[in-house]
């Protein structure tokens, strides 16, 4: 892809994805095929680290809970990983692989580099690799979409599945030990894009003709 239509996507991408995250899309472009600085990229509302206020290029480390408020959003970057946090939405980061992340409540669409990781949801441990997910988690049930890449799903009293997607194949609702199919909801391709974008990578999809 040249740089000339990088741009020229980026600039279209700026008016839909994240309520129009214009500041944002001019940072990618300014890095051209660069990975940008991790830390926190955008902030909108109330966003806070480890209790305290966020503010935007601030660092994110291990042992860190990320929360939003009410119509807020959050977009950062942790290592080759990113993430783009909605509104009401608590996230804990573990120090290792083993214990990785926990989505303790809301939604949370993210992309990660290589290498083995494994997420604590509601009802379900996630085992991930390569992978760009997209969750939804209450007290009720956990919502959970392997937009592409590998992933070992165990449900808590349930049984542990093990499946590979390219585009969106196979969204799950998770509930008292049982996996059924789901639709694919609220995260968007042109999100998972500018998502990879900001670690200097391509999903897996780019180049098909987007259904979401």
């Amino acid at each position: 892809m040249t740089r000339k239509a990088r741009r020229k996507m980026l600039q279209a991408m700026a008016a839909t994805v994240a309520g129009g995250v214009s500041g944002l899309i001019q940072q990618v472009l300014a890095a051209g095929n660069v990975p940008v600085k991790p830390g926190m990229q955008r902030i909108q509302g109330k966003v806070t680290v480890n209790g305290q206020a966020a503010k935007e290029g601030m660092l994110l480390r291990a042992g860190d809970t990320v929360e939003t408020g009410p119509g807020s959003e959050a977009i950062y970057v942790i290592g080759e990983d990113a993430y783009l946090q909605r509104a009401d939405t608590r996230v804990n980061f573990g120090a290792t692989a083993a214990d990785f992340m926990r989505v303790v409540t809301g939604k949370l669409l993210s992309v990660f580099g290589k290498g083995q990781r494994r997420v604590q949801i509601p009802f379900a441990t996630i085992g991930i690799r390569g992978t760009g997910c997209y969750i939804e988690a209450d007290a009720r049930r956990s919502y959970f979409c392997l937009c592409y890449g590998e992933v070992v799903l165990d449900p808590v009293n349930g049984r542990a599945i093990t499946y590979k997607t390219q585009h969106h194949d196979a969204p799950h609702w998770i509930e008292d030990g049982v996996v059924s199919n789901a639709p694919v909801i609220n995260h968007t391709d042109d999100e998972l894009l500018l998502l990879e974008q900001l670690v200097g990578r391509r999903p897996p999809f780019y180049g098909y003709k987007n259904k979401y």
